[in-house]
């Protein structure tokens, strides 16, 4: 099971060494608040997005990793020697230290989630573990280098190739890798890390605009807001207020979506700080500031397509006239060839990732890989014919109020204020290129739908630069006159409104989902070992897809996920919706011919298709499969009984090709 010593190990070498970096290299770009509250942001982006291409090239190995990270500290060194060309950055005011303490401990409430909970002899996990079985390709990248194998789809003969914005991930295994942490555990750091850098960031934030060192402490009191779901519920005995509304969907605040995504958190921290460098760019061009504009654009969309690739673009098309706007006629051809350049570098680093997507694309049948659909927000009690069209203000007037009641109405109005308030050029410009990408963020989420998948991650990941925006805008506004007083009220009042909702989330995320397979799942470690001894690193291994599919709340392979540390030749389902570059109809026939054999119905044939088409080097049959009685391996000659342990599990490799 996971260390909590090694998780807290990797998310404190993340913290100081993606700080330290972001900082010295963020001193020289902006003010001194958002210098120091961007810097984990910065730091990671920069270093992730610089070091992918570069140990693609020279190999991912622990030498290669130190050398590029100790040249990284002696830049970040003579960075920090050199001074500050800023004759105010003496009179800006600082992020107090208490509230970088104050986000520390806010970030346990998502990291918390993914930690394993142990009561009578057994081991459960929280909710948020099913979006985490992705730590399979931490654990492959750490294992196999780069670039990353699909870990849950092979064939005989070939790797497989992963199609994924994986960069947060891989930044999550060059933690793994020298302070020899599993992928759960670095996980499990990086997602703190993840938590806190966004806090950070939103602190800088309002500090900047506000002018009021205090507006740091408000903006994490308001990231800890919930859904009033919670209280409306208390009121109406039903949380999900259904059939006047939809139920939940995911389409949630900060606390919740931090333990859920943090890949696209992360996405939606490096693109709000991107708006922020192209403010700066604009008002005195540099190669630093051009650099990181680049790092930042790239990280974002090679950690989420939705946040950093649409969400972006869109937010960049409309930001671009108001951009040029302010530039004098004798320095737009400069500016304008500046971040043209920029643009089109981020788009040559992000190259491999485009090309995967649209690959993905090609091989699940092509089609429109985003669609207009308005969200749906009203629920049955309307009919059809009237609720979709009362849907469309719905979203503005009831869900966006609901999901995020301390920070929609009061980070609304504290933009409109702020922007008519404040005197300061550079300021003005932020505000209205922070409320262009809050826009874009709520427009995606209310007419845009993922067409690809089952859930619509587009919709509901879209709106997280948007919640970061209004965060940092409401914390601000609480400072500023004349109308603080009333946007604390609207803020700190939805934020009392929805602690229900946020008690509800923390609570989960520390106790969990007990099941009735916690005593088998506390087994799982001693199973995964015994599998490693016959599965090399580069072995394929196969269980049975529905293996323990009750420690989730939708089935998914999860102890192969999180313990195996080997690539599976299929791993189930739900993964390969999201990993398998598969047709629907082909993805569903493989999953049935796998779940057929484990179930104890498979053919000689499903079993020779495991050993030569699949390229299943090592299966495991566990008690908890139809397999264990009927085993179709243990009769098989592509496969020879390695071990057998009584009660607990038979391990079989793949046995050799006669020679002719």
């Amino acid at each position: 099971m996971a260390s909590l010593f090694h998780a807290f190990l990797c998310a404190l070498v993340a913290t100081a060494f993606w700080t330290v970096l972001g900082h010295a290299l963020g001193r020289h770009l902006s003010p001194r608040p958002l210098a120091l509250g961007a810097a984990p942001v910065l730091g990671w982006a920069v270093f992730s997005a610089a070091t992918l291409p570069v140990l693609t090239l020279i190999g991912f190995s622990l030498p290669t990793l130190i050398g590029v990270v100790m040249l990284c500290l002696v830049a970040a060194g003579a960075s920090l020697l050199l001074p500050i060309d800023d004759a105010e950055a003496g009179s800006e005011p600082a992020i107090p230290i208490w509230s970088f303490a104050g986000a520390a401990i806010l970030a346990l409430a998502p990291a918390s989630a993914l930690v394993p909970k142990y009561s009578n002899g057994g081991v459960h996990l929280a909710g948020q573990i099913f979006d985490h079985a992705k730590i399979a390709i931490i654990d492959a990248i750490t294992r196999q280098g780069l670039p990353p194998v699909n870990p849950v789809l092979g064939a005989a003969g070939a790797t497989g190739h992963l199609a994924y914005y994986y960069l947060w991930h891989f930044s999550a295994a060059e933690l793994a890798l020298p302070l020899h942490a599993s992928g759960w555990e670095a996980d499990i750091g990086l997602t703190w890390f993840t938590a806190f850098a966004s806090l950070s960031l939103m602190m800088g934030i309002a500090v900047w605009l506000s002018k009021r060192s205090q507006a740091a402490i408000v903006a994490v009191a308001l990231a800890a807001a919930g859904s009033l779901r919670a209280t409306l519920g208390l009121l109406f005995g039903n949380y999900t207020l259904e059939p006047l509304l939809q139920g939940p969907t995911g389409f949630a605040g900060w606390l919740f979506q931090s333990s859920w995504v943090p890949q696209h958190l992360m996405s939606a921290s490096c693109v709000l700080a991107a708006m922020l460098v192209i403010v700066f760019y604009t008002e005195r061009p540099t190669v630093p500031r051009l650099a990181a504009l680049v790092l930042l654009a790239a990280a974002g969309f090679e950690s989420s397509a939705y946040v950093g690739g649409i969400t972006f673009a869109l937010a960049a098309l409309v930001a671009a006239p108001l951009v040029f706007d302010r530039v004098t006629p004798a320095r737009r051809l400069n500016v304008a060839t500046g971040l043209a350049g920029a643009a089109a570098i981020a788009l040559l680093l992000a190259a491999p990732f485009i090309r995967d997507q649209l690959a993905t694309i090609a091989a699940r049948g092509g089609g429109n890989p985003v669609a207009v659909y308005p969200a749906e927000v009203l629920g049955n009690m309307f009919p059809p014919a009237l609720r979709r069209p009362l849907d469309m203000p719905a979203y503005w007037l009831i869900l966006l109020p609901l999901e995020f009641p301390a920070a929609f109405p009061a980070g609304a109005l504290a933009l409109v204020l702020i922007w008519r308030t404040i005197t300061a050029e550079t300021e003005r410009s932020a505000v209205t290129l922070l409320a262009v990408l809050a826009g874009a963020g709520l427009v995606v989420s209310w007419l845009l739908v993922g067409s690809l998948g089952e859930n619509n991650d587009l919709g509901l990941r879209a709106v997280l630069p948007a919640l970061m925006v209004l965060i940092a805008a409401a914390a601000a506004g609480t400072m500023l006159m004349p109308r603080r007083i009333f946007i604390a009220v609207l803020a700190l009042g939805g934020l009392l409104l929805s602690l229900p909702d946020t008690a509800k989330l923390i609570q989960g995320n520390v106790t969990g989902s007990p099941a009735a397979e916690d005593k088998v799942f506390a087994q799982s470690p001693d199973l995964w070992a015994a599998v490693r001894r016959y599965a090399a690193p580069s072995a394929r291994v196969v269980n049975n897809p529905l293996y323990l599919r009750y420690l989730t709340p939708w089935p998914v392979n999860i102890s192969w996920a999180l313990l195996a540390d080997r690539s599976a030749c299929f791993a189930g389902l739900e993964m390969a919706l999201a990993f398998a570059p598969l047709p629907a109809e082909r993805r569903e026939a493989i999953n049935a011919q796998f779940v057929r054999v484990f179930a104890g119905q498979g053919t000689s044939a499903d079993i020779d298709d495991l050993a030569r088409r699949y390229g299943c080097d090592v299966a495991v049959v566990a008690p908890q499969d139809g397999a264990w009685s009927k085993d179709p391996f243990a009769s098989s000659p592509d496969y020879r009984l390695a071990e057998s342990r009584d009660g607990q599990w038979r391990i079989y490799v793949k046995a050799p090709v006669p020679k002719h």
